[in-house]
């Protein structure tokens, strides 16, 4: 197992912004550095599949499917925590069958995941037919049973699950855990109904907005809106805006972190939602407005995808930072929200204009261009490499500040 080698000597703090798989690499590679600690803000809007059929069955719940594989950081393949959190039960799976999943769990541990899923399978027995287990995860199924156990508190389901498999990770949901359903706008007023649309294969119009809403649009919701102006369909849809609240112990991270990382990932589907929650922007900036204390970290580095995804068509690297700023209410960057933008070179990256590399700047912020695609996985970080780039940066962040 490669370690990172860091030029920064003391401990380290970070704070990585992140989905469900597209930065996992940089952070394996930042667990495994000594001396650094890692907090991943996550949020829980996912709905696809087996993920929005559980949901369905508990509403209320968000979807635990990023947090789930965000467990897997520390685990090896062969590890049988690993196998559990991965595990999907068949076509046509039962309650039977579950229960004899119940028994193997219990058998091999862990005992505490063994628990919740008796407590899915006891919530079936009193209201069957209400949840089709066809496909569904068995870590999933472990968080809704910690769900349920722990009084339908997400984030509460959160910390227990990151306890039961032994996550060395920070593990954070964004907002305080109230449900919201993801929505976008596209620039002539179609709307992409959930989040499953919005990172499904779609034409090159772009998203022009995101939405979080109180319940999730129904087909009468989606045939009202079909066709209407697009700014008309953006005032129907605020109507609608869910109330959620920042997770305190998300304010806390940023406000403890050293560096401060808005990760790779699907843009509008896994980072952009997450800068939605409100005093989020005033922590980063480091004015702390409601949580007490702002963020002190020395650097904020932007990490632009290596390879493309389906809502991002036609944007560059550029459009994908000035959209963070936008979300986080600090489009011209006058509060330095990003310090650093560091972009690779993959074949299927996001373009970075010419004069942006000649100039090493975009907003205010300082632009590292560096290779750092695994050659074994194509569109995807190589993670140490990245890593110690970021940690790089960090080691300069003071002395740049103070010159």
């Amino acid at each position: 197992m490669s370690t990172v080698t860091s030029t920064v000597t003391s401990p380290v703090s970070v704070a990585l912004f992140g989905g469900g798989r597209g930065g996992a690499g940089i952070a394996r590679a930042l667990l495994r550095t000594p001396g650094t600690s890692l907090s991943l803000l996550v949020n829980g809007y996912d709905n696809g599949l087996s993920t929005g059929a559980l949901r369905r069955w508990l509403p209320g719940m968000l979807g635990p499917s990023d947090f789930r594989k965000n467990l897997l950081l520390h685990l090896d393949p062969g590890d049988p925590r690993h196998t559990l959190l991965e595990r999907r039960l068949p076509p046509g799976a039962t309650p039977a069958d579950l229960d004899a999943l119940i028994g193997d769990v219990a058998a091999t541990g862990p005992a505490e995941a063994a628990r919740e899923l008796r407590v899915v399978a006891d919530r079936l027995a009193a209201r069957p037919g209400g949840l089709d287990l066809a496909d569904c995860a068995l870590g999933n199924l472990v968080f809704a049973g910690a769900y349920l156990r722990l009084g339908e508190d997400f984030n509460a389901a959160v910390r227990a699950c990151a306890r039961t498999f032994g996550s060395p990770v920070r593990l954070l949901n964004v907002t305080g855990g109230e449900n919201a359903f993801l929505v976008a706008l596209k620039q002539d007023g179609r709307v992409l109904a959930d989040e499953a649309d919005i990172v499904a294969p779609q034409d090159g119009v772009a998203i022009t907005g995101l939405f979080l809403l109180r319940e999730p649009l129904s087909a009468a919701d989606r045939a009202a809106l079909a066709g209407r102006p697009a700014e008309r369909v953006r005032e129907l849809l605020a109507r609608r805006s869910a109330t959620v609240t920042p997770n305190p112990e998300a304010l806390r991270a940023l406000a403890e972190a050293d560096l401060i990382v808005y990760g790779p990932g699907t843009p509008h589907s896994s980072l952009l939602p997450s800068y939605l929650t409100p005093g989020l922007a005033e922590a980063l900036s480091g004015s702390g407005a409601g949580s007490g204390a702002g963020s002190g970290a020395a650097a904020r580095v932007f990490v632009v995808n290596v390879g493309g995804d389906h809502d991002v068509q036609g944007l560059t690297a550029t459009d994908l930072v000035d959209r963070t700023l936008a979300y986080l209410g600090d489009p011209g960057n006058e509060r330095a929200t990003i310090t650093h933008v560091l972009s690779g070179r993959g074949a299927g990256a996001p373009a970075v204009p010419a004069r942006v590399l000649d100039r090493g700047s975009w907003a205010g912020a300082r632009w590292i261009s560096a290779d750092l695609e695994d050659p074994a996985r194509p569109g995807a970080h190589r993670g140490p490499r990245t890593a110690e780039a970021l940690l790089a940066v960090l080691g300069e962040a003071p002395l740049a500040r103070a010159g």
